[in-house]
């Protein structure tokens, strides 16, 4: 804050030393702990502390939004940065308790990576769900999302994640249907009908995992010969375990998480200057030193080491044929698609 010159009064003396007091209070950002917020504190809350003088207070949560909610609802909003999933900051934007983003000081959303932008959220990582196998027990291994489906060249178990959310879009991607008429196939029962036939035709051979952690195990014990999973388990298992698991990326069904604000901040400004270094190219770039997600700002994949390029879901030959995760969709028929899925795995 910046005052005008005047005379200096004890009461102004007391102003000045209360306004001294609220900027060192700094920001507080909230994220989800573990080594995805060490590559945040690495790429974004150490370089935009040191570059602006603002302290960093971090937080972790579980991605509750009933937290940020009634944080907001009382009237004490404590967190001024939370980085959030596209399904929370959906709901956070229709229930109200986000504020909105004016995209016009980031470049606009055409800037980002297409389908992950949101009204109440900049976009920070893209993620997604891929298939995968073990490169030393197949050599001569898949390559498109079709072969997930194909037993006759590529016999043995397959692990899916036990949800309908990724599965009915894989199945449609697998009958032909092309990535960007998908979610309109399955706003028709036609379409919906037409997924289930597909997994129909793997259902004996599939082994449902419900943790994260369980697709590298399972490739890893031969269990199954490939398995969905979410991107950064399988480079983990290679970078930390040495394995050789094979990322199909064809198909691949992009998310991501996006750094909200929720309502009743203290200092909008200082929560605006974050989110224009966090989204910059040159930090987006550095934290895929630290993790293997992609950097939402299509600017900062030139940015990024080639050896690390090719590893990460925005690598232009791994978009090529993507699929980006439609949160509204999901919104309106989680409900009853999960209901039908259940049925049909008790069937």
């Amino acid at each position: 804050m910046t005052f005008k010159p005047f005379t200096l009064t004890l009461s102004a003396l007391a102003l000045a030393a209360m306004c001294g007091a609220a900027s060192a209070e700094g920001l507080t950002i909230t994220s989800w702990g573990g080594a995805y917020q060490k590559s945040q504190q690495e790429a974004y809350f150490k370089p935009f502390a040191a570059k602006t003088g603002t302290k960093i207070t971090e937080e972790e949560y579980n991605g509750e939004a009933a937290r940020i909610r009634a944080m907001v609802e009382s009237g004490n909003t404590t967190w001024d940065l939370v980085d959030v999933d596209s399904a929370t900051v959906q709901q956070g934007c229709d229930e109200g308790f986000l504020t909105p983003i004016d995209y016009s000081k980031f470049g606009g959303k055409e800037a980002f990576v297409k389908g992950s932008t949101n009204d109440c959220g900049i976009p920070t990582i893209i993620y997604s769900t891929i298939y995968a196998y073990d490169g030393d027990k197949l050599k001569n291994g898949p390559k498109t999302i079709a072969d997930l489906f194909d037993t006759k060249t590529f016999p043995g178990k397959r692990a899916l994640q036990k949800s309908p959310f990724g599965n009915l879009e894989f199945a449609l991607m697998a009958d032909g249907v092309p990535a960007n008429e998908v979610y309109a196939t399955l706003k028709t029962k036609e379409g919906v009908d037409r997924a289930f036939k597909k997994l129909d035709t793997i259902k004996k051979d599939i082994v449902w995992w419900e943790a994260g952690a369980q697709p590298p195990q399972l490739l890893a014990t031969g269990e199954v010969v490939m398995t969905t999973a979410w991107n950064g388990r399988i480079f983990d298992a290679n970078k930390k375990d040495g394995k050789n698991f094979k990322i199909v990326w064809d198909g691949q069904l992009l998310d991501w998480d996006l750094w909200a604000i929720p309502k009743g901040v203290k200092d909008m400004d200082a929560a605006y200057k974050f989110i224009e270094f966090a989204q910059s190219p040159v930090p987006q770039a550095e934290q895929t030193k630290y993790i293997s997600y992609g950097p939402a700002k299509l600017e900062a994949v030139p940015k990024i080491e080639p050896a690390i390029l090719k590893d990460l879901p925005t690598a232009p030959e791994n978009l090529k044929n993507a699929l980006a995760n439609d949160v509204q969709f999901w919104g309106d028929n989680k409900e009853e698609l999960l209901k039908r899925f259940n049925t049909w795995i008790a069937q």
